[in-house]
C-alpha cells in the first residue's frame, strides 16, 4: 500500500512513539477492506509498539479504531485515510502512542475539563485542504478527554449516509447525531462553541488588557504586516481576529505573492504568523469586533466593542478588515447554505460521485 519512500519517512516519526497501541480494524469481504488492510499491515510493520487486530465491531466497513491497552481513545477512522487526511492518521499515531502535541498547554487543560459525552463526526473528503484541521484537532479532543469520541468518515465512501443526512459540503460535522458546524474550524473555535464558559472568561480577560498603543483589527496578511511593522517600531501592538490569516487561510493555490512563484494558503498563514510571533505582539484570536467608540479628547483612548461582550482600548487603531468569499445574493442562497449550494467543487465533489 505504501511505497518505500513513505514507509521509510513514517518509520522516522513511528519512533517518537512512547507507549503502546493497537489498531482494531472492522473489516468485510470488500475490496475497500482489503485495501485499508494492507495499509494498517503497512504501518504495524514499522513498529514494534503497534499490535493490528481485524476483530473490530465498527458498524462502518472498512473502518478501524486507534485505542491504547485496556483504554478506548475514542478516534476511529472509516474509510482510508490517504491524501490530505495522512497526515490526520500520522498525528492520530504518534499522540496515541504518547508523542506530545503541539499545542498549548491551557488549551489541553481546557480539553481535559469538559464535562458531557460528546460523540463527533466528520464527514471529509480526500481532496479537501480544509478537513484535516477540523479532523486532527477533534481527535486530539478525543485523546485527552474520554468523553469525547471521534470518527471520520469519508463521504466518498459511505454515500449512503451523506445522502440521507443531505450533507452538501466537507467538512461537515455531527454531535451527538445532530449538525454541528461545516467548514474549516480550529481547535479553538470547536472549544468556544462546546466549551459554554469559555467565550465569557475569554471576554473578561480582554477586557482587563491594559490599553495598547496600537490596536489592529483584523489578522490577514494587511493586519500582520501593520502589526510587524508597529512592534518593531517598539509600539505596544494587538491584533484581534476572527481567525488569523482571514480569507487567505482557506486559499488552495497563491500563484501572486510577490517574490513567490507558487505557495498554499495554509502555508503562507503559518510563515505570516511565525513572522508576527517574531516581535512582541499581543494576538487575540476569535474575536469579531462590532462597533467603536472613538476617543472623546485628542491624545485620548478609542475603545472597540467584540460579539463576545469584550472591549479593548487603544491610542490608535488600525482596521484591516480584509474580505470574504462573494457571495451570489441570489433568492434561497442563504436558506439552502449546504444543503444543496456548495461552494468548492474541490472539496465537496467527491461527495456527489457518480
Amino acid at each position: 500500500m505504501l511505497d518505500a519512500n513513505l514507509k521509510n519517512q513514517l518509520k522516522a516519526y513511528l519512533e517518537k512513539v512512547t507507549q503502546p497501541f493497537e489498531i482494531a480494524a472492522s473489516l468485510d469481504d470488500g475490496a475497500k477492506s482489503q485495501e485499508l488492510l494492507g495499509l494498517l499491515q503497512d504501518i504495524a510493520s514499522l513498529s514494534d509498539k503497534i499490535t493490528l487486530t481485524t476483530d473490530g465491531q465498527d458498524a462502518r466497513t472498512p473502518s478501524f479504531a486507534i485505542n491504547r491497552p485496556g483504554e478506548e481513545t475514542g478516534v476511529v477512522f472509516a474509510g482510508i485515510p490517504m491524501g490530505h487526511e495522512f497526515t490526520s492518521l500520522v498525528l492520530a499515531l504518534l499522540q496515541v502512542g504518547g508523542h506530545p502535541p503541539k499545542t498549548s498547554q491551557e488549551t489541553l487543560d481546557q480539553i481535559k475539563a469538559l464535562d458531557g459525552e460528546m460523540r463527533f463526526e466528520t464527514y471529509y473528503s480526500l481532496s479537501c485542504q480544509n478537513c484535516p484541521d477540523v479532523v486532527q484537532a477533534l481527535n486530539l479532543m478525543a485523546i485527552f478527554n474520554p468523553n469525547v469520541q471521534h470518527v471520520a468518515i469519508d463521504g466518498a465512501l459511505f454515500q449512503d449516509e451523506v445522502e440521507a443526512r443531505e450533507i452538501m459540503s466537507v467538512p461537515s460535522v455531527y454531535l451527538n447525531g445532530k449538525p454541528f458546524d461545516q467548514g474549516r474550524m480550529t481547535i479553538e473555535q470547536i472549544l468556544a462553541k462546546v466549551d459554554t464558559g469559555a467565550a465569557e472568561r475569554d471576554a473578561k480577560k480582554l477586557s482587563e488588557k491594559a490599553a495598547f498603543d496600537s490596536l489592529i483589527i483584523g489578522g490577514g496578511p494587511a493586519g500582520a504586516s501593520a502589526a510587524i511593522y508597529s512592534a518593531r517600531k517598539g509600539i505596544n501592538t494587538g491584533v484581534a481576529a476572527e481567525r488569523f490569516g482571514g480569507q487567505v487561510s482557506d486559499t488552495l493555490g497563491i500563484e501572486n505573492f510577490i517574490s513567490v512563484s507558487h505557495t498554499e494558503g495554509p502555508k503562507l498563514v503559518a510563515a505570516l504568523e511565525q513572522h508576527v510571533n517574531d516581535y512582541e505582539v499581543d494576538v487575540m484570536n476569535l474575536q469579531r469586533a462590532t462597533g467603536f467608540k472613538a476617543a472623546e479628547t485628542e491624545g485620548g483612548l478609542h475603545e472597540v466593542t467584540f460579539e463576545s461582550g469584550a472591549t479593548l482600548k487603544s491610542k490608535t487603531l488600525i482596521l484591516a478588515t480584509g474580505a470574504r468569499w462573494r457571495e451570489m445574493n441570489v433568492p434561497g442562497e442563504q436558506e439552502y447554505r449546504n444543503k444543496g449550494v456548495a461552494y468548492c467543487p474541490h472539496c465537496d465533489g467527491p461527495l456527489f460521485k457518480g
